[in-house]
């Protein structure tokens, strides 16, 4: 178990990091869209501040991931991201719900890995 850890640690790592290098580096062009996810996008650009900051906490956790620092921490930071990036696609955009599945589960499974640095958390 230790090894799917490491394994799904590092992936998950590694594909935050390049979204979030794509993003800041210009590294793919914008994919069109259309439809209900076009308005959602406008309104996210529009508030200027929105992307890059989640583009950030995903650089963040990402390296967090791939040098094994920080886990615990990065799983409760990413958790929104990853929730978020789940939701947009099941409603929105679903051609990208396999990358989004992984990374949900991915957050979810390295959870329930670092649990017992979470149970002090929820005591009375």
């Amino acid at each position: 178990m230790k090894i799917a850890t490491i394994i799904v640690r590092v992936l998950m790592g590694a594909l935050l990091i390049f979204a979030s290098a794509s993003f800041f580096l210009k590294l793919a062009p914008e994919p069109e869209v259309t439809g209900d996810f076009k308005a959602f996008q406008v309104g996210i650009i529009a508030s200027s501040y929105l992307m890059p900051l989640a583009k950030g906490l995903e650089l963040l956790c990402g390296l967090s991931y791939l040098f094994g620092k920080y886990v615990t921490l990065a799983n409760i930071i990413i958790l929104p991201v990853t929730l978020n990036i789940l939701l947009i696609n099941l409603y929105m955009t679903p051609e990208g719900l396999p990358i989004a599945f992984f990374i949900f589960f991915a957050n979810m499974f390295l959870i329930y890995r670092y649990w017992d640095n979470y149970k002090s958390l929820f005591t009375a």
